[in-house]
């Protein structure tokens, strides 16, 4: 079986949050491959562990995909303030003798964008809207290298590695299969609260899950990262209840102008045509402007917005809302059918660098300080007694079932393959049981009898 094959089998897609088809972004040729082990937002620390843990497993797949790519370069990117990581890889480098670098980026938000660390790394900048291959480069997070080492030994993607951390005795990191309730995570977890929100990823672009309802329906999934508790009352859940028209009143109301927002933009930095203020300025006569011309003159800027949120939660003075603003502009671009032209050769500002968000601030901004410790999370498997595995866990057209209710299953079963003529990946369970359901969203296993 070749290496695409083997990788398109096992159903991999990045793990650090998009959810791209693995098999089709490493059927290509590439100068660099660089992992990201960054860690993109704070509070997370799956990626770390992983590094910890894995080092030379993690190095040495490394190499195989810079040999497949025909790459010249390879690294593994982190923080420079992983001091213990950097270590750990340096010496599984020395030990494997493996043809792979440490790239060590400054602390600052966000450094795990793969369109920013492609900058740090190769000095090059990937067109708006476009991809690191773009400027002969490919980017994959830790856990979708150590996946592909998986893959090479036949075993497919069927549970996954999350942190859990915010207001917790003890940070924790968890290995379980594939369509585990969260809600059951978490009663695992050792939390201080009865009654908490929780933000399925990071605090900055992680999916806000503020309600009880929201966190018993959610699961684990390909792309589950990490878990943040915080109490119900914190401001990151109070922000994420805004309506659209109460933004765009505040907005008009509220906005100074001050450019912060588009000044400390990362994809602003990066020389793309990202310009919030102009957004905030005008969102509020959004729906009178009728010529298509004037509307992109104004606000077609906004396709460029990579919604990492440093505009909102971190530069603006008001807080107010302008990643949201160019989230709610980006439909209405899309619902008129206008396409925006895009810069293919954008050069990076010459205050790119100082212009970076220390990460330490950001925390600080977030009010979240009180929740980050020196102390290694500890490590558990679990696994819980019933499973819901969706068919989308990807970007791309969700996978068609290849189960019914009623079979047996054991784990790294295929529960679903991925759609003919489609971006699309196959489906697995890490869950041994029977079939108890199977709709138009997903597959139920619930554990064997015995």
């Amino acid at each position: 079986m070749d290496f695409i094959e083997a990788v398109r089998n096992a159903g991999i897609v990045g793990q650090g949050g998009a959810g791209f088809p693995t098999a089709v972004k490493l059927n290509a040729k590439a100068e660099y491959f660089i992992v990201n082990a960054a860690e993109c937002e704070p509070m997370i620390e799956t990626d770390k562990f992983l590094c910890r843990t894995y080092p030379e497993r993690l190095v040495e797949t490394v190499a195989k995909i810079k040999e497949h790519l025909g790459a010249s370069h390879a690294c593994i990117a982190l923080k420079n303030h992983y001091h213990r990581e950097i270590a750990i890889l340096e010496e599984a480098i020395k030990k494997t003798g493996a043809p792979v670098e440490i790239f060590q980026m400054k602390t600052f938000y966000p450094a795990g964008d793969e369109q920013s660390m492609v900058q740090q790394v190769t000095g090059r900048c990937v067109p708006e809207r476009g991809l690191p291959l773009d400027v002969g480069c490919v980017v994959d997070n830790v856990g979708t290298v150590l996946a592909v080492a998986d893959a090479l030994e036949g075993r497919p993607v069927q549970d996954k590695f999350l942190s859990v951390t915010g207001d917790v005795k003890q940070t924790m990191v968890y290995r379980v299969p594939l369509g585990t309730p969260i809600r059951d995570v978490l009663n695992q977890a050792p939390l201080n609260l009865n009654k908490y929100a929780i933000i399925s990823g990071g605090p900055m672009m992680g999916k806000m899950l503020a309600t009880d309802e929201e966190i018993d329906n959610a699961v684990v999934t390909k792309t589950t990262g990490n878990l943040l508790v915080i109490p119900t009352d914190h401001y990151l859940v109070t922000r994420a209840v805004k309506s659209i028209p109460k933004m765009i009143h505040e907005a008009r109301s509220a906005c100074i102008q001050c450019r912060f927002c588009t000044d400390l933009c990362p994809r602003h930095l990066i020389g793309h045509d990202v310009r919030p203020n102009m957004v905030m300025r005008s969102v509020w006569m959004e729906q009178d402007i009728e010529d298509n011309d004037q509307y992109v003159r104004i606000f077609g800027n906004a396709m460029n917005c990579c919604s990492c949120g440093a505009c909102e939660l971190f530069s603006c003075p008001m807080g107010l809302s302008p990643r949201k603003m160019n989230d709610y502009i980006k439909g209405k671009l899309r619902d008129r059918g206008i396409q925006v032209d895009r810069n293919m050769n954008p050069v990076a500002h010459e205050d790119c660098d100082i212009h970076k968000i220390p990460t330490e601030k950001l925390i600080a901004r977030l009010d979240l300080t009180k929740y980050v410790t020196e102390k290694l999370p500890e490590f558990a498997e679990f696994t819980p007694d019933e499973v819901f595995v969706p068919f989308s866990q990807h970007i791309g057209k969700p996978a068609e079932p290849v189960v019914s209710k009623g079979a047996k299953v054991e784990a790294g079963t295929m529960i679903a393959k991925a759609a003919e003529n489609a971006l699309s990946v196959n489906i697995h369970t890490g869950f041994a049981g029977t079939v108890t359901e199977v709709t138009d969203r997903g597959v139920r296993i619930s554990r064997k009898e015995g």
